[in-house]
């Protein structure tokens, strides 16, 4: 008993520490960029029903620090001031899929190639549903075109407080409160499959850990349920460790984002059913597709070797300080968010 609580503790503090460094400076950049980039920007920029208001909203949606919950009420929002249908489901699916502080923390944990194909992924997806959407209206509707007049808070008037204190407010308070549960979650999940399931468990009880049947397998566990875009790349790296394929891994680091029973079902109620349903099948089927791509162009190479060959060489003290840092930021979060009740 003490030897596996001893290896779970290992396994989530080493996770921690390797991505620790990472994470912290995502928080940086995702605070400026909350700065850098208002509301009103995105609103302006998304209005319209043309391809070129879906392909902005897709390529927008990649580095914003938006969940698969909390973009629902932003793109929500983005539809009620004139962002067209397919612009909004293209922002809803590229949004969470990725991020800048996911993206970081992708190089860290999987490796350069991970780290370019989940941004490149999530335009695509997001722009392939936005397309299909707009094909699917065969009729242009007065209260999704154009630029209308914002009367919510997020449009107030700008506050007095310097920006580099609101960037940082953003990046290390309001962040963590909103993922760090999730993140923590991630974390203890990865670990609890790195310590007890057998190495090689994939490729032993599920086809080799790759094909069609291991990407459904990841399909139906990520679709319904809601993992944070960060939190879930540990459970996707220990799941590679274990044999599980980098294609399936793909598809669970797509759906597992993108959607969730919350998002199906504001989608069905607000944008109606024919819209739902073309988010849920783009997010599925591209996922499918990008998976059995990856799996195709990586057949024979050792993945695991791959993913291990990179990263930048910091000191060991410096990796426990940055986990240490980050423990505490996440665990400030969590307090905020349980015992605050901090949205």
């Amino acid at each position: 008993m003490s030897d596996t609580l001893f290896n779970l503790l290992r396994e989530f503090w080493g996770t921690l520490a390797e991505m620790s460094p990472y994470l912290l400076f995502g928080f940086l950049i995702e605070g400026l960029l909350s700065v850098w980039i208002s509301a009103q920007q995105v609103q302006r920029h998304l209005g319209g029903r043309g391809f070129w208001a879906v392909v902005k909203a897709s390529l927008f949606g990649v580095p914003l620090p938006l969940c698969s919950c909390g973009v629902i009420p932003v793109s929500m929002s983005l539809y009620k001031h004139g962002a067209g249908r397919g612009a909004t489901i293209s922002f809803l699916l590229s949004t969470p899929q990725t991020g800048v502080d996911s993206i970081f923390v992708t190089y860290s944990l999987l490796g350069p190639f991970f780290a370019i194909l989940r941004p490149v992924a999530a335009f695509l997806s997001g722009l392939l549903g936005g397309v299909l959407v707009n094909l699917s209206d065969g009729r242009i509707e007065a209260e999704g075109t154009g630029e209308q007049p914002c009367e919510e808070d997020c449009c107030a008037a700008g506050t007095t407080t310097p920006k580099w204190r609101r960037a940082l407010r953003h990046g290390f308070v309001t962040l963590p409160t909103d993922i760090g549960r999730a993140m923590l979650g991630g974390l203890a999940v990865a670990a609890l499959i790195s310590a007890a399931v057998p190495d090689d468990f994939f490729a032993v009880y599920l086809a080799a850990g790759s094909g069609i049947a291991a990407m459904l397998v990841m399909m139906v566990v990520g679709i319904p349920v809601y993992v944070c875009a960060t939190a879930s790349v540990p459970v996707a790296a220990a799941l590679i460790e274990k044999g599980l394929s980098p294609g399936a891994a793909l598809v669970f680091l797509m759906t597992g984002p993108a959607t969730n029973a919350a998002a199906l079902t504001t989608l069905w109620g607000v944008l109606g059913r024919r819209t739902a349903i073309l988010y849920l099948l783009t997010a599925a089927g591209g996922a499918l597709a990008a998976g059995l791509l990856v799996d195709f162009f990586l057949a024979g190479r050792d993945v695991t070797e791959m993913i291990d060959a990179h990263g930048l060489m910091l000191p060991g003290w410096a990796e426990h300080l940055s986990a240490v840092l980050l423990l505490a930021v996440l665990g400030a979060g969590v307090y905020r968010k349980t015992f605050l009740k901090t949205e």
